[in-house]
C-alpha cells in the first residue's frame, strides 16, 4: 500500500479541491492516515483514523460526496473501537484515479472494485461495512455477489439510506438534482441541498468541499439495476438498514416496508426529522452508535 498526502496521477484537484479536502478532514478526531490503495481500476484513497488493530469499518460516501463526509461519524464516537477506513469512490470527486481504460462502467465493476479495496483494508476480516446513498447501492450490489465467495471477510452491512436498492428515485427528486448533475456550480450545488435538507445547517467545511467538486472533471456514473435482495438474504451476514424519515429522494415509510419485506433478518428503523444528504452529518451521534454496535 502506497501512503502519500495525495494520488500521484491526479491532476484533476486542483488546489482549491485540495484545500477544501484537507480543511475538511481537519475536523477528523486524532490523526487521519491517507493512503493509495491499489486495485485493478485504479489507486483508491482511504482516509484511516481510529485505533491500530480495533475491528475495521469501512465507510462509502454517496454519488457526489467524498469520504470527508464520515469526518461528523468519525468524531462522534465510531472511530472509538473501530478502525474507520473511509474511501473516495472510484469516479467520483476525490483523490481515487481510475486506471487509464479501466474506469468500472458496470455493477459488477464496482462489486469487484470494492472486493479489491476489502482485500487491501483488512484482507481477513470480518468487515463492516457501511454506505451512504449511492455507496450504499455498491455495498449492496457487492454483499449480493461476494459475500458467499469470501464468507468470513463480510461480517456485517449497514445501509444507511439507501437509493434504487429498496425503492426508486422520485421524479421530483430526480428534476431538482438534474441541473446539478448535467452542469454543476457552486451556487447550484449549495440550492439543492438547501432544498433537500430543508435549510439545515451543514458543516461549513464540508460546504465547501462540496462547491469545489463542481469544478471536478464530470464522469457518467455507473447506474444498473437494484441488486440482487433475494441472493443477499442468503447471505450470512447481519444487515442494519437506516432510513432517513424526510428523505426527499423517496418514502421513506414505504422503503422501509420493502426492505424488511425483503430482507427479514435485517433490522430496518427509520430515523425522523433527518433528510437524506445530511443524514451523515446532522445525524452523526445516532450512525455512530449504530456502527459502534458489534
Amino acid at each position: 500500500m502506497s501512503r502519500t498526502p495525495y494520488p500521484r496521477s491526479s491532476p484533476s484537484a486542483g488546489s482549491a479541491f485540495r484545500s477544501a479536502y484537507d480543511e475538511a478532514l481537519a475536523g477528523w478526531p486524532g490523526p487521519v492516515e491517507a493512503a493509495e490503495l491499489p486495485t485493478p481500476y485504479g489507486l483508491t484513497r482511504v482516509n484511516s483514523c481510529g485505533p491500530d488493530g480495533a475491528p475495521p469499518l469501512v465507510l462509502l460516501p454517496g454519488g457526489g460526496a467524498t469520504s470527508a463526509v464520515w469526518g461528523a461519524c468519525a468524531a462522534a464516537g465510531a472511530a472509538r473501537t473501530r478502525r474507520v477506513h473511509a474511501v473516495d469512490l472510484v469516479g467520483e470527486p476525490g483523490f481515487s484515479v481510475p486506471a487509464p481504460g479501466r474506469a468500472p462502467r458496470t455493477p459488477e465493476d464496482l462489486a469487484d472494485w470494492l472486493g479489491a479495496v476489502l482485500d487491501g483494508l483488512a484482507p481477513r476480516g470480518p468487515v463492516t461495512l457501511a454506505g451512504h446513498s449511492y455507496g450504499a447501492w455498491i455495498a449492496a450490489h457487492h454483499a449480493a455477489h461476494h459475500a458467499a465467495r469470501r464468507p468470513a471477510r463480510l461480517g456485517r452491512l449497514v445501509l444507511l439510506d439507501p437509493t434504487r436498492v429498496f425503492a426508486g428515485l422520485r421524479p421530483g427528486y430526480v428534476l431538482r438534482a438534474l441541473p446539478v448533475l448535467v452542469r454543476p456550480t457552486p451556487e447550484r450545488i449549495r440550492s439543492f441541498l438547501a432544498w433537500e435538507t430543508r435549510g439545515a445547517a451543514l458543516d461549513p467545511a464540508w460546504l465547501r468541499l462540496q462547491d469545489e467538486t463542481a469544478r471536478f472533471p464530470t464522469t457518467r456514473p455507473v447506474t444498473g439495476p437494484r441488486p440482487d435482495l433475494a441472493r443477499l438474504a442468503e447471505q450470512d451476514v447481519r444487515v442494519d438498514v437506516l432510513f432517513a424519515g424526510r428523505a426527499r429522494c423517496h418514502d421513506a415509510g414505504r422503503a422501509a416496508r420493502a426492505a424488511r419485506e425483503a430482507l427479514p433478518g435485517a433490522r430496518v428503523d427509520v430515523l425522523p426529522g433527518i433528510s437524506h444528504h445530511a443524514l451523515p452529518l446532522t445525524a452523526a451521534p445516532e450512525i455512530a452508535r449504530l456502527l459502534a454496535e458489534h
